[in-house]
């Protein structure tokens, strides 16, 4: 029934795109002439800067004047993704796709993004609540004011409506997903399909991968983390430095729009610029005059799932609104721990299992973040941070000025965990831990050093455990040696960081295969070859990361049985247990993967040519009209555990990039111009804009868009928009 659903979902998608056609082209003075500055709720006008990308410059006279502007520019670039995001926060997608997305839907409203956001709004300070306000103001004048709406409502049948308060911190709770979430999903297939004796000796060595006996040694990265980011920060006080930089390069779902945008804020006593998410008022990675921040997902153990037998389960019924003048009513599961999320399509299980998360908890992370953007010194930005409750963030700043010092923070809430789940296997009721009982960012040790990086590698000794399942230190290392000599870091340096394609420990594994491969054909013999001058680096053009990969991969699939590779390689410590079966590849094995590595040499011949960067919109999944909404194929360096992190799964052919850097920042503190930004597509969301994926280039290029911390600075650029009350 839902493979009949989801046909006649794409059968209609389908009907309805050949009947309204693509979408037209739309230059950059087209697209701002779609931007309604007439009648705005500004008290004064606000001027906005464009660069050629449509980069925006906000220069406003007060701060509820920025917010507001910020709120017309966020829609105006971003109206559709900030819908699609709304309808998953709230868990209203059958409303548009129709009854193909109702069991969808109700496994979204199971995971509660909105179950905190009553108390979240209520204990918002004066000064947040204005600018959030401030901001919805702007993006429903937008909304009711454009002279043209986004090109996916037209086709989904999509009727605006204004956003509300409830609408942006359900948002803000969705984008704090845990990214645990994706462990709990691959831990409950494992227990429902491994031998139980497997899994109990399994699950030990998943939490405790990167810190195992011999975990140091290079061969427990090759098959390293598949989600993660980097950031660095070298400090301005470190000899021969003189002032301060950061680089940031954040990894998530690589897409058209992608997740991120790029803005400059200016009002006084707030200059800012960097990165931001699409419907969320805030910088998120960025500086302003005294400092500047990034940061890298902690992999914090924010949630649990509790076994529910035995206890109080209550059940109510919801409507879920159906395409059409319809609705669908389902049951949903409620426990005092959380909501059944075991009852969804997302998380499901055999018996009641609840989720406590840390996000249905009230917690500020958006006048955490605003008070970052006003941080003048680490100390303000470390108490800046001790309201930041998810997601879990290692936090990164480094301070303006020759002395400037560069710091750390680990910014979350955690659970004081007593039971033996260990934040990922459900638990029994009387293990669990309670939501009002959390360390604060203040109850971690933090950090100064001249030199700060992180990627996603496990924190320090801490008061209680941070998480459990975290990065090889593979990235984190790199890091470190490339930054950690005794010159000058500059730009240019750390642009070329942020490009960086070599793996250590991919050739360390190489060096312990190669010498028990036998060639027994010219094929299998070029192959070899390829392998034995392969310098470790993953760029478009290396004939042996071609072997390589496929050679793991095909290892792999021969020595790790079927369900463990499936679990194992779904979550991201389990993969250098992969890894270590890899290295001991008996005889026969080891030819018949050279064997299949030998034909896809064959036939692609590079890395890029089988690692492709594909930049599609969710639309280019329509049969037979999706090539009008695919707008970027091209070859990619980089691979799962590379600075430059393009991930995949186990190679064995052509295949797609789907996760990895999707943005980069990069600010020398030496002067308040020098910040270099850029994201992999464009700005413009609008299907048809010459800035959906203008930036494409650029980022292969490695380079970026230099946007001015002063404000008169963007006054050279070549578009201007008046808002006017």
């Amino acid at each position: 029934m839902r493979a009949l659903r989801a046909l006649g979902l794409l059968g209609w998608l389908t009907a309805r795109a050949l009947r309204i056609g693509p979408p037209p082209v739309a230059s950059t003075p087209d697209r701002l002439g779609n931007l309604p500055a007439g009648g705005v709720p500004v008290s004064v006008p606000v001027r906005i800067d464009w660069d050629t990308h449509q980069v925006p410059s906000i220069e406003a006279s007060n701060p509820e004047d920025l917010a507001v502007a910020l709120g017309v520019v966020h829609a105006h670039l971003r109206l559709a993704q900030m819908e699609a995001m709304r309808r998953l926060a709230t868990g209203r997608v059958a409303e548009v796709l129709g009854p193909a997305a109702v069991e969808f839907d109700k496994a979204l409203r199971l995971l509660g993004f909105d179950r905190a956001v009553p108390g979240i709004a209520a204990m918002l300070p004066p000064a947040t609540r204005a600018w959030a306000e401030a901001f919805l103001a702007g993006v429903n004048h937008v909304i009711a004011h454009a002279p043209a709406l986004p090109y996916e409502f037209g086709l989904l049948g999509i009727a605006p409506q204004p956003w509300t308060l409830h609408d942006l911190l359900t948002v803000a709770r969705l984008a704090a997903t845990d990214v645990s979430w994706m462990v709990l999903a691959r831990v409950l297939l494992a227990e429902a399909t491994l031998p139980a004796a497997e899994w109990q000796a399994l699950w030990p060595l998943l939490q405790q991968a990167d810190t195992l006996p011999g975990a140091d040694h290079p061969a427990e990265a090759v098959l390293g983390l598949v989600r993660g980011s980097n950031c660095a920060a070298v400090a301005g006080r470190r000899p021969r430095q003189g002032a301060g930089i950061i680089g940031s390069d954040p990894h998530l779902s690589i897409m058209l729009p992608p997740l991120w945008l790029i803005a400059g804020l200016h009002a006084p006593g707030l200059d800012v610029v960097g990165l931001m998410i699409p419907g969320l008022p805030i910088v998120a990675l960025g500086r302003n005059r005294w400092l500047a921040w990034g940061g890298t997902n902690l992999h914090a153990a924010s949630s649990e799932l509790v076994d529910l037998s035995g206890e109080a389960i209550v059940e109510r019924t919801v409507a879920i609104p159906v395409r059409g003048p319809r609705e669908a009513r389902v049951t949903v599961r409620d426990s005092r721990f959380g909501p059944v999320v075991s009852d969804g399509m997302l998380l499901p299980a055999a018996r009641p299992l609840a989720l406590a998360w840390v996000g249905h908890r009230p917690s500020d992370e958006m006048t955490a973040m605003l008070a970052v953007m006003h941080a003048r010194d680490l100390e303000g930005f470390r108490a800046a941070l001790d309201g930041f409750a998810v997601p879990g963030q290692t936090m990164v700043a480094v301070e303006a000025g020759p002395a400037g010092r560069a710091g750390r923070v680990i910014a979350a809430h955690l659970p004081r965990r007593t039971g033996t789940g260990l934040g990922a296997v459900a638990t029994a009721p009387e293990q669990a831990w309670r939501l009002d009982d959390l360390v604060r960012a203040a109850g971690f040790a933090t950090g100064e050093e001249d030199l700060v990086v992180s990627a996603n590698d496990r924190p320090a000794a801490t008061p209680v455990p941070v998480g459990f399942f975290f990065s090889s230190p593979e990235r984190m290392r790199r890091l470190r040696a490339l930054l950690g000599g005794d010159g000058r870091i500059g730009a240019d340096a750390m642009r070329a960081v942020q490009q960086d394609t070599f793996h250590r420990g991919a050739l360390a594994v190489r060096d312990a295969l190669l010498g028990r491969l036998a060639a027994t054909s010219p094929a299998t013999a070029r192959a070899r070859h390829a392998l034995a001058e392969w310098d470790g680096t993953y760029d478009e053009a290396s004939a042996g990361a071609v072997v390589f990969e496929v050679l793991v991969a095909a290892l792999a699939r021969r020595l790790v049985p079927r369900r463990t590779l499936v679990v194992l390689s779904g979550i991201w410590s389990g993969r250098p247990l992969i890894a270590r079966r890899v290295a001991d590849a008996p005889p026969a094995a080891l030819r018949a993967a050279l064997r299949k590595a030998a034909r896809v040499l064959g036939r692609w011949g590079t890395w890029g040519a089988v690692h492709r960067l594909t930049l599609r919109h969710p639309l280019a999944a329509l049969p037979l009209l999706g090539r009008r909404y695919a707008m970027v194929s091209l070859a990619a360096s980089g691979s799962n555990d590379t600075l430059n992190k393009t991930g995949h799964g186990l190679v064995r052919g052509r295949h797609r990039v789907t996760y990895g850097a999707c943005a980069r920042h990069i600010s020398d503190l030496a002067d308040p111009d020098l910040n270099y930004l850029v994201v992999l597509g464009g700005q413009d969301g609008w299907l048809g804009s010459v800035n959906a994926a203008d930036q494409v280039a650029l980022w292969r290029a490695g380079g970026a868009i230099t946007v001015p911390l002063t404000a008169a600075a963007a006054h050279a650029w070549p578009h201007r928009t008046d808002l006017l009350p």
